[in-house]
């Protein structure tokens, strides 16, 4: 006879839960943001010609440039690139734990019940 599982150690059900997706995005929003912010300032203060070239970010941030103004729109920028990527890798997250926790469940079930009608 197949005996019921015991409790998951709080541990182990802290690993299988869902990510909030909201604050993980804004984690990651908030970093990606101050850290264009912050490369960009770098780059102020530093020598233009010792400092990398960021030039390409314009490619990626509508109205970037490497000025204080061009910081501030990395900034907002950032924020949003890295929100939603945050979010996205969020969801994702979750729905592959979902999805494996649930298959891995049925299976369960399906091994628990597959002598059924051997016991009529």
């Amino acid at each position: 006879m197949n005996t019921p599982p015991s409790a998951l150690p709080r541990s182990l059900e802290l690993a299988f839960e869902p990510l909030h997706k909201r604050a993980f995005g804004m984690a990651i929003g908030v970093s990606a943001g101050l850290s264009a912010f912050l490369a960009t300032a770098v780059v102020l203060v530093r020598k233009p010609e010792e400092s990398p070239n960021l030039l390409l970010l314009a490619e990626y941030f509508y109205g970037y440039t490497v000025t204080w103004r061009g910081a501030f729109i990395a900034l907002a920028w950032g924020f949003v690139a890295g929100f939603a990527a945050g979010w996205f890798v969020a969801f994702s997250r979750n729905f592959v734990i979902a999805a494996s926790l649930w298959l891995g469940r049925s299976r369960s079930e399906l091994d628990a019940t597959r002598d059924f009608l051997d016991h009529i």
